[in-house]
């Protein structure tokens, strides 16, 4: 198959319509899409792989992941959650190389003061060992020297987007976020922006922990929706006063949205995802026991029913711009385990690398959010227009032919125990799905067939990324 083959039957699903076509593949490429009279004919000399009565989609595109790179402990980790989003629809991640992701303690230290140095730590710590197509998005830390300087720089590389934190230790203060977004911007490329107010934030944990409120749940109480909102704000305004680009990471509120909204009017150049979790799951999950609470402490936390309707809104209007896992491989056994530590202390995040699809396509298209052309443009075309990936995104000639071959008419419910990532355990638990994955291929190759892994330990390639401000 490595010469080519012809995808066949398939409903064939872009931003612009979905329609019956049949997919020529050749030297990685897609080569063609054809009318059902020319794959007839196409279909006489090329090797043919049936999608009768499913759905041929664009590969996704995951923007938003803090993948663990390979460790003497765990040396498979970061190929296995490369399978596993595989095994979820994915064909290409972006990483943050952020505190906690490194290869271990000694090399963060080593490359944590340079963002250059940090680039080629994950080049060599990743290379050969992804199973689809990586590419990091480098974390600026204020504890580097200068990071600012080094942003033209990396762009320069292939790696055109870097994310600015406005809470935890490692934070840039208002001015050094200032200036990274517009120097970054000058320079090509795009700041993606973690928003919380470090004041408010600091404030709530600290009043919590006075008045002993430390268990999981005060995590969500300490991190509001007002905190998201004010910090969203004074991001924006920073990109306004930079005039350059800038993208909100993990939006979780419909006040942040609000935020969002307006400064889009007002023309600033902003772009904005959400997460499953946020589309999903609400906050009633941190009235449960600790040992199931705390699963959900991630950062900002889970909001209200009518904050997840508002974003559901904001996805199929266009006001938000695309969803990302923000997949974090935390397990109960390792970091989220009980008897757990004051909620400071817990680790933040949670897994989802294997199930952005699924959850998209059951609980947006299933269920009438949004349209199954929105999906596709919300999880691969816009993702990778905006972050850079050229040649990858929609189904047409000449780009890379990263193709998921999807059941809609599957029915499942989703399971830990059936699910292929690093972590032990799913935060969508018995959730019930409709659609299913059932083949992957990565430049044309098959990762996943009929569900079940046929790629290769190191097929996967580092992305060089230019992006267009």
């Amino acid at each position: 198959m490595s010469g080519g083959f012809l995808l066949r039957g398939g409903t064939v699903v872009t931003v612009d319509g979905s329609r019956r076509a049949d997919v020529l593949v050749a030297d990685g490429l897609v080569s063609a899409v054809l009318t059902p009279d020319e794959g007839a004919r196409a279909a006489e000399s090329a090797d043919v792989v049936a999608a009768d009565g499913l759905l041929v989609l664009p590969g996704v595109i995951d923007v938003h992941t803090h993948l663990r790179v390979a460790s003497e402990a765990e040396p498979d980790r970061f190929f296995r959650d490369t399978v596993a989003a595989a095994f979820g629809g994915t064909t290409s991640v972006l990483a943050f190389n952020n505190p906690g992701t490194g290869a271990s303690a000694a090399s963060e230290a080593a490359t944590g003061r340079s963002l250059v140095a940090g680039l080629r730590e994950w080049q060599a710590a990743t290379a050969g060992d992804a199973a689809i197509d990586v590419a990091p998005s480098l974390a600026i830390s204020g504890r580097m020297d200068d990071p600012i300087a080094e942003l033209p720089g990396i762009v320069d590389a292939g790696v055109p987007t870097a994310k600015a934190f406005m809470v935890y230790d490692f934070r840039l203060d208002d001015r050094r976020l200032l200036a990274a977004i517009g120097v970054l911007g000058r320079a090509g490329g795009m700041l993606q922006v973690h928003c919380e107010d470090p004041v408010l934030v600091e404030a709530a944990v600290a009043s919590a922990l006075h008045r002993g409120d430390v268990l999981p749940r005060y995590h969500a109480t300490t991190r509001t929706r007002e905190a998201e909102a004010v910090a969203t704000h004074r991001a924006l305004e920073f990109a306004r006063a930079a005039d350059a680009p800038i993208h909100i990471v993990h939006l979780s509120s419909a006040a942040a949205l609000d935020e969002l909204r307006r400064a889009k009017a007002a023309g600033i150049r902003a772009s904005a995802e959400t997460c499953p979790h946020y589309l999903t799951l609400t906050d009633e999950r941190y009235d449960l026991p600790d040992e199931q609470a705390i699963r959900y402490v991630i950062s900002p936390p889970l909001r209200t029913a009518a904050d997840r309707e508002v974003l559901w809104a904001g996805l199929a209007d266009g006001t938000l711009d695309l969803v990302a896992t923000d997949h974090v491989p935390d397990r109960l056994a390792v970091e989220k385990r009980v008897p757990a530590p004051p909620f400071p202390e817990i680790s933040n995040g949670a897994p989802g690398i294997e199930t952005l699809l699924a959850l998209v396509y059951s609980e947006g298209v299933a269920r009438g959010r949004i349209t199954l052309e929105r999906m596709v443009d919300l999880l691969a075309t816009t993702p990778a227009r905006r972050f850079g990936l050229t040649h990858k995104g929609a189904i047409e000639a000449g780009k890379d032919a990263d193709l998921v071959v999807f059941d809609p008419a599957a029915r499942r419910t989703m399971r830990a125990v059936d699910l292929h990532h690093t972590s032990d355990y799913t935060p969508y638990e018995g959730i019930a799905l409709d659609g299913a994955v059932r083949s992957v291929f990565v430049r044309g190759r098959p990762v996943i067939r009929d569900g079940v892994f046929v790629g290769e330990r190191g097929f996967g390639r580092f992305i060089e990324r230019a992006i267009s401000n």
